[in-house]
C-alpha cells in the first residue's frame, strides 16, 4: 500500500535499470541466428525451431543465404532424396519428396520443410532442385478469347 501511495504521490524512487542484460533484442538480430553444424540432430532441430519465424535460422547452400523454417526430428531409415552440399555441414543434406534432411554430427535427422532465399522468395524445401523451373502458361482458346474480352 505504501509503495501503490508513493507512486501516486509521484515520490516512488527511480532507479534506472542497467543496460547489460535490459533486453533480448541482441538475440534476435539476423546475424546471431547462423546455424553451427558441429551439433546433433536435436540441438539442430531446436535451434532451428527456436528462430522460426524471427529471425530465422540460416545458412549458406551454394554461397546464397538460406533461412530454414519448420523442422522436425526424423526417426527414420535414411530417405531417398537427391545431396545438397550445405556449407559447414559435415554431411550434405538430402532434397526428398517430404523437404530437406539435414544431418547432426550424432547422425541423427532433421526435416526441414521451407526454405527462404535472400529475395524473399520461400519454396517448400522439396522443392529445391526445381525452384527455377518456370513454366509458361498456355490459354485454350475460349480462354483467349475471355482474356481479351477482359482487356
Amino acid at each position: 500500500v505504501e509503495a501503490v501511495h508513493l507512486i501516486a504521490d509521484g515520490k516512488a524512487p527511480r532507479i534506472p535499470q542497467p543496460k547489460e542484460g535490459a533486453t533480448y533484442e541482441g538475440i534476435q538480430k539476423k546475424e546471431n541466428a547462423e546455424i553451427s553444424w558441429d551439433q546433433p540432430a536435436t540441438a539442430l532441430h531446436n535451434w532451428i525451431r527456436g528462430h522460426d519465424k524471427v529471425p530465422g535460422a540460416w545458412t549458406t547452400i551454394n554461397g546464397q543465404v538460406v533461412t530454414f523454417y519448420g523442422s522436425s526430428l526424423l526417426d527414420a531409415s535414411v530417405p531417398a532424396g537427391q545431396e545438397l552440399t550445405i556449407k559447414g555441414a559435415s554431411r550434405p543434406g538430402l532434397v526428398t519428396k517430404n523437404g530437406l534432411v539435414i544431418f547432426g554430427n550424432d547422425g541423427k535427422m532433421v526435416l526441414v520443410r521451407n526454405l527462404q532465399f535472400e529475395d524473399g522468395k520461400m519454396i517448400p524445401a522439396s522443392k529445391y532442385f526445381s525452384a527455377d523451373e518456370t513454366t509458361a502458361l498456355e490459354l485454350t482458346e475460349e480462354e483467349k478469347k475471355m482474356a481479351e474480352d477482359i482487356r
